[in-house]
Parts: C-alpha cells; structure tokens; sequence
C-alpha cells in the first residue's frame, strides 16, 4: 500500500463530497431537509453521517460555524474529548454548532476528510473546511481555538460574537481564505513556521522549526510534543502498512518489526494498542534490544500530554517490567 501525502493542519476541498451527497439526496429521503425541524437537543449537537454531510454540516457552515468531532467508540482519548466539546456548545448557546461524526460507521466520509488520527477536531466555515487538533487538548486550549474559529468566522461576514480573548488582529490569513486557523497570539514564531510547512506537506521543514524552538526553549511542551507527531508522520508514511503488520506477525521478538505496527496502530488512534506492543516485547527481551523498545515506546508517550492517563497506565507498567 502505498503512504498517501496529508498534514495535520491541511484543508480539503468539500465539493467532491458535496455533489455525492446531493446525489444520495435525490434518491433518499435525508431526515435532515433544509428548513427541516431542528435535530435533537436544540440542534447545538449533532450526530453526522455520510448521508446527511451536505445538509447538517456544509449547508449549516455557510450560516453557522460548524466545529466536527471525529471519533470512535474504541478510543480513549475521544472519550475525554467530546464531554469537553459538547459542555463548550451548551455553554454557545447555538454560536455554533457541533457535529460529532463517527469515524467506523463512516468511511469514506473518514477518507474524505483525511483522518489519519482520532480525535480529530476541523471547522467548517461556508463550506470550507478549517484546519484544527488532534488529540484531546486541555478545555481551556480547546476553548481558546474555538474562539479563533469564530474570529475567522466573524472576519468572513458570519453573524457570530467572538469571545474576548480571540483577537482577530492577530489571525492571519482571515476572510481571504479559510483554509487556516493560526495560531493563538503570542506564540512563538516557530509554531507558524511548522503549520506552513505542513499546510506545503513539508515535514522536513517543520520538524526543522519545532527543532529550533526546542533549541531555544528545551522545555516547550509544544514543540515537543509537534516534533514527535512530525516524526511518527515521517515514519508512518514510509511503511508498507501491511508488510510492517505481516513482519510483525512472523517475528514477535524482532523490536524494528513491533515498533513499526506501534507507530501504525498510534498514528491510528489506537493508543492502548501500541503501548501494549511495545510493552510486550520490553517483557519478551533483554540487553540491548529490551532498550530499543525502551526509547521507542518513551517516544511515543511524547505525543500525549504527560498526565493523559493512558501514559500515566503504560508509564507505570513499564516501571513495573523495569524495576
């Protein structure tokens, strides 16, 4: 299989979608018509499918902000996530409008949007999409995106209040093109310097500014964490996926073999399953090979938060196979 070009912060065109969905519409009747009743709970949250993309999501977008939560019932991270994102629109009070989509049940809504990870959060903003996160952020970081959505939003003439602390002076690219959410203000440079490069698929040049943020700052937490979702990208899209799984397979003891499916099943979502791998053969080895699987694991927890309780689980049961 061949490793497909994506970035975390990249935008996709939502026509192709758009057209197939119409298409559908003309055939079935969608629960969801314009000018329809109001889905269930007051419509600030919604639940998402292929079939009801075009009216619940690009249609809404060009009226309302539409903030989707891409998720799935296996993941943990998820979980954490969406409580937060559902509370944040309660409290907007229709400012705008979350639409949860469940990534298994569908697909090519899933390959349409380019989830390479879950939790996946993007905006959609007049029927463009709207680059965002992965992972499940702290409330107040989701808090604080939410609002640069809505400056942007505000800056393309959408009739929406952006909170205080969203400064719209410091958004860059505005109503010129919705392809972006930058970055909050005051952050460093470095950080608008590795969305460029990702928005260019240039994962060189942005492990090259977070580098150079972490040489400057070594305790910046972003960075880090950045520089470890670039790598684990870089790596992921140079694996023949299915090969890396049969290898794995066939050599349970080999650590370049296991390491490779952990970095698939972690670029994937599947946290729990990834730690689990490596953990394992921490258990199964010795010497110099139990060490790889040592720092190839330590690693991977860079791209979590260091209190996310799947790390904080795996952390200690890696202590417990080490001491």
């Amino acid at each position: 299989m061949q490793p497909r070009d994506f970035s975390l912060y990249g935008a996709v065109d939502l026509g192709a979608r758009q057209a197939a969905a119409q298409r559908r519409q003309q055939t079935a009747q969608s629960p969801s018509q314009p000018g329809g009743p109001a889905p269930a709970g007051g419509g600030l949250v919604i639940d998402v499918t292929e079939e009801t993309f075009n009216t619940d999501v690009v249609d809404r977008s060009r009226s309302t902000p539409v903030i989707m939560d891409l998720w799935a019932e296996w993941c943990g991270p998820c979980k954490q996530l969406s409580p937060v994102l559902e509370k944040l629109a309660a409290e907007a009070d229709g400012q705008w409008i979350l639409a949860k989509v469940d990534v298994d049940a569908n697909p090519q809504l899933s390959a349409a949007l380019q989830v390479q990870s879950i939790p996946m959060v993007v905006a959609v903003l007049g029927g463009q999409l709207v680059d965002g996160f992965l992972g499940a952020m702290p409330e107040a970081q989701v808090r604080q995106w939410i609002g640069q959505v809505l400056a942007v939003a505000e800056k393309m003439g959408m009739q929406v209040t952006a909170p205080a602390d969203a400064d719209i002076d410091d958004l860059e690219g505005g109503a010129d093109s919705a392809a972006g959410v930058p970055a909050a203000p005051g952050i460093p440079p470095a950080y608008a310097e590795a969305r460029a490069a990702m928005e260019r698929g240039d994962l060189d040049g942005a492990a090259k500014a977070f580098e150079q943020e972490l040489a400057a700052n070594p305790g910046d937490p972003v960075a880090a964490t950045g520089l470890a979702q670039v790598n684990l990208i870089r790596r992921v899209s140079s694996y023949d996926q299915a090969k890396a799984r049969r290898e794995a397979a066939e050599r349970p003891a080999d650590v370049a073999a296991q390491a490779r499916v952990a970095d698939i099943d972690m670029a994937s979502g599947r946290i729990e399953e990834a730690f689990n791998r490596l953990l394992g053969v921490v258990r199964r080895t010795s010497g110099e090979e139990r060490d790889q699987a040592r720092v190839h694991l330590v690693g991977l927890f860079e791209l979590l938060p260091p209190n996310d309780p799947q790390v904080k689980k795996a952390r200690s049961a890696l202590s417990a196979l080490l001491f």
